[in-house]
């Protein structure tokens, strides 16, 4: 059977740099989104644990609260995909969640208890409606075998990172600049709330650029349609709207009990998952193996995440007690580091999408689960150096070069299995189940974050001792083990994909045809 020949750009479409200028109203809308994300999460859980100007939990609480804010914001996409599959559409599901986001950030930039669970409610409802759709449309700008689709999710990826890197330099400079000095120049009191409020404003900016420039998205992304082509029902939408701000003290509520969220992700996970695979086995045999492999890969991304996302609490929190952040003899502020994988990913995304379309021209290009496997591997490889540094401290403090070169590792990793994770979902699943698939594939990275949570509050105690109050030397040996135990699985569990990548590249029955140089994680 002769493949299908890729599809031709219409030759209407006004293009930049090969592309729809759509594409880059995305880029902007999503730059200043992740801006105001990563800005608010290099600040959050060093926040939480300032005993000064912050909330003054404990490590363990600080970490519980993360992992259930990170695990929310990324279970309810699975909702926000399926109402702007059924009842919004894309367009007005993006704009509804940077509406809440917008709200958010403001409210983390009030001195007030109620008001942090409310803006971290208020984040995480908007970012279920937000993040799907908007990678969802960027697959919906090309149609099916368009050759500029992965090199387009390459160029979103870029903007990801790049709001990424900008955002913790930004927030934690402002931080740093309206924060209470003494006369030696030290800083007495960090000014928190201003990281906070700049987030805000990086999030009115994504929101202003979508509704200004979304007249280039043509018909992409609109409301679905009756059956009998009428309009949407208007009572649906306006409950779609209002359903968020009735939700949003059960998300505060559920943002600060660990356990009960632990249950409830099980008890949603099992219902889509079982629904999803419902669906492949009453599927025909190609679009039932390929849901397969979704199904699967979702398992080993949400072990790489449960890893990777100890940079924003554990690994936070160690470069700020335990890493000698002196470079060229200035300090640099543990928030800053947050910035360090972004940029990693903004200066290697191009070498490895070159790679990948390199090895492809000469029928060499890894398949999907084997550029999984790898970046696990890395992930792990990572780890190891992060143990190593620590188990080589000097009177409790590691060498800088330590953290640098574990994030390197990690970024590329992260750079083998994230690029491709979206571009496959959009690839395999079936047209008419994109935006619940993808909500599926953020559902699995929520447990991660649940689990990430878990992880990290092995490094926050010794005993009845809470690490806050220890020495250098006495918190370092905290890391130790648990650096160690990630590296071992992350690897054992890469090598197991590399046996199984066969039997997965089958069943993806060509889809990976294509370098798939494509989608973000994050």
């Amino acid at each position: 059977m002769s493949a299908a020949t890729p599809a031709a750009p219409s030759s209407d479409e006004v293009t930049l740099f090969g592309h729809p200028v759509s594409l880059f109203v995305l880029f902007f809308s999503e730059f200043w989104e992740r801006f105001s994300f990563y800005g608010m999460r290099a600040l959050l859980v060093l926040y939480m644990i300032d005993q000064v100007a912050g909330l003054g939990y404990s490590d363990e609480k600080a970490y519980a609260v993360y992992g259930a804010y990170g695990a929310m914001v990324y279970a309810t996409p699975a909702i926000g995909g399926l109402l702007a599959d059924r009842v919004l559409g894309y367009r007005k599901a993006i704009i509804l969640g940077a509406v809440l986001m917008a709200l958010g950030h403001f409210a983390m930039a009030i001195e007030h208890p109620a008001f942090f669970y409310g803006a971290l409610g208020l984040l995480i409802l908007g970012n279920g409606f937000f993040k799907p759709n908007i990678s969802s449309l960027v697959g919906k700008l090309y149609p099916d075998g368009d050759p500029r689709r992965d090199s387009a999710f390459t160029i979103f990826y870029m903007g990801i990172n790049a709001g990424a890197m900008v955002a913790p330099i930004a927030c934690s400079a402002l931080v740093a600049w309206f924060a209470i000095k003494g006369g030696d120049g030290e800083i007495i009191r960090k000014a928190w709330h201003y990281g906070f409020g700049l987030a805000g404003i990086g999030m009115v900016l994504g929101l202003i650029t979508f509704l200004v420039f979304q007249k280039h998205l043509g018909d992409k992304g609109l409301a679905p349609t009756l059956p009998a082509g009428g309009a949407p029902p208007t009572s649906w939408q306006i409950a779609t709207y209002v359903v968020p701000f009735l939700a949003l003290p059960a998300v505060m509520w559920l943002v600060t009990q660990h356990e009960v969220l632990g249950g409830g992700l099980l008890l949603l996970g099992g219902a889509i998952f079982g629904y999803l695979a419902y669906h492949s086995v009453r599927s025909e045999k190609v679009e039932r193996e390929r849901m397969w492999v979704v199904l699967v890969l979702m398992f080993f991304s949400m072990l790489f995440w449960a890893f990777f996302e100890q940079a924003g609490s554990s690994i936070s929190v160690f470069t700020e007690r335990n890493v000698d952040r002196v470079i060229f003899g200035s300090e640099i502020s543990a928030e800053n580091f947050q910035a360090v994988n972004p940029l990693f990913i903004l200066l290697l995304a191009p070498v490895f999408a070159g790679l990948w379309t390199f090895l492809g021209r000469r029928g060499a290009d890894p398949s999907t689960p084997i550029k999984f496997a790898l970046g696990i591997i890395q992930l792990g490889l990572g780890f190891v150096v992060l143990w190593y540094g620590a188990s080589h401290a000097q009177a409790g403090m590691v060498a800088v070069g330590w953290l640098l070169v574990g994030y390197l590792l990690h970024t590329t990793g992260e750079l083998c299995l994230s690029p491709v994770g979206l571009s496959m979902v959009t690839k395999l699943s079936p047209a008419r189940m994109v935006g619940l698939v993808m909500g599926a594939w953020f559902l699995a990275t929520s447990f991660s974050h649940y689990l990430a949570g878990m992880i990290a509050a092995m490094t926050g105690s010794s005993g009845e001792v809470d690490a806050s109050t220890l020495t250098a030397a006495e918190s370092v040996v905290l890391y130790e083990p648990v650096f160690m135990s990630i590296a071992a699985v992350a690897c054992g569990a890469g090598v197991v994909l590399l046996f199984l990548s066969p039997v997965l590249a089958r069943w993806m029955h060509s889809a990976d045809a294509e370098p798939a140089a494509g989608g973000a994680q994050h």
